[in-house]
């Protein structure tokens, strides 16, 4: 019996290997905009610790490339995560000069490959799994638990990233607390606006493709541009209309941002709601019309229940589009964790750019996990229901 590869693992393979051998682990700068120096694994850490880390992906390699049992593909992914993370910290320690404090130290291409690489790798072992939602929130928590514990060890205190943050450490959490708000605010007028519409296109089908169609024509204008086009309108408001500038309706700011960031996420609010009342079972709403149930009732006690599956995708759907749209909000004075990253392209601070970058990333990753429970665990219990 030959050997069997594993069809992922062999991309997995080259990507770990290409990023560990021929790839820089970190890179070196004398100061935070001057280009920088690329440093390969063995030449950013330690005497000891780089034969390490190379022995241990070798080994991880080895375990992603064959056809390994899933216990063992995890705790190869889990160890080399971890060994990264900490390696990273040392590379930072290892390569700043004694006393300097302007040496910027931060990670290259070759540490995101191989952090990507086996990050796929974890993501396909639990996949296979089948894990419950109790338990891919479980998994989420220990990992934000195991990066809170790393930030507060000091271990990356030595990255450039941690050194912008330091040096914004106040100005950082006021434009996350806008992140948030822009992009929780605008969902919640979405779902307050678009669930009513939603189910009126349903009920009047004349009303239905023109909505659909309007919204459709919003969702193809590119963010940019919908900024744009809403500083004019508000701008007239804010002058003309006695109250609006009091309430911080302005023509550039937090208010067009938000409007834009409500218009984008109508679609699919509105879209999911149709579907979903459109997929309840006509067996489910002549039961119902049969013992005496007014339209009202059935809306509320049958249709709604059993469509809600669906209209939650949408709402995750919206949720992580506003936490990235969020950022372009930045470029008209709307806040947010964009600020850092346009002002870090306006410094060629790649550092400054990833403050921004990371969190948002961050925000949209575990945004998306906690809402795909919530709709299994919402799916789970009404076909529990439909079967009692």
């Amino acid at each position: 019996m030959g050997i069997r590869f594993d069809k992922l693992g062999v991309v997995i393979a080259a990507i770990a290997a290409y990023a560990a051998f021929l790839a820089p682990f970190a890179t070196f700068r004398a100061n935070r905009i001057v280009p920088g120096e690329g440093r390969f694994i063995l030449d950013a850490l330690p005497v000891v610790s780089g034969p390490l880390l190379l022995a241990l992906v070798v080994a991880a390699i080895v375990v992603a490339l064959l056809k390994t049992p899933l216990a063992l593909r995890l705790i190869a992914s889990v160890v080399l995560l971890v060994a990264l993370a900490l390696a990273i910290g040392a590379a930072g320690g290892f390569l700043t000069p004694p006393g300097n404090t302007f040496a910027r130290i931060s990670p290259a291409s070759g540490f995101w490959l191989l952090i990507f690489a086996f990050t796929l790798l974890l993501a396909d072992v639990l996949a296979r799994l089948e894990l419950s939602p109790f338990v891919r929130l479980a998994v989420l928590l220990v990992a934000a638990v195991a990066v809170g514990a790393l930030l507060a060890s000091g271990v990356w205190d030595s990255l450039s990233i941690l050194k912008e943050y330091t040096n914004r450490a106040d100005s950082f959490w006021a434009e996350a607390r806008k992140h948030v708000t822009l992009a929780l605010g605008s969902l919640v007028a979405a779902v307050v606006v678009g669930l009513p519409l939603g189910i009126l296109c349903h009920r009047v089908e004349a009303l239905r493709a023109g909505v659909l169609n309007v919204l459709n024509i919003i969702q193809t204008i590119p963010s940019i541009a919908l900024f744009g086009m809403l500083i004019g309108p508000l701008g007239w408001v804010a002058l003309h209309v006695p109250g609006a500038s009091e309430l911080g309706i302005r023509g550039i700011g937090t208010a067009p941002a938000f409007v834009a960031l409500f218009l984008y996420s109508l679609l699919p609010v509105v879209a999911n709601t149709v579907v979903g009342l459109a997929g309840v079972p006509k067996a489910a709403n002549e039961a119902a019309r049969g013992m005496g149930m007014t339209d009202r009732q059935r809306l509320f006690g049958v249709e709604f229940p059993l469509a809600f599956p669906v209209i939650l995708t949408g709402i995750r759907i919206v949720l992580v589009q506003n936490i990235g749209l969020a950022t372009i909000a930045a470029l008209i004075g709307g806040g947010g964790f964009g600020v850092f990253v346009f002002q870090g392209v306006g410094q060629t601070a790649m550092d400054l750019v990833l403050l921004g970058a990371v969190p948002t990333v961050a925000l949209a990753f575990v945004a998306g996990i906690v809402l795909d429970a919530i709709i299994e665990l919402t799916a789970t219990a009404r076909r529990k229901e439909a079967i009692a």
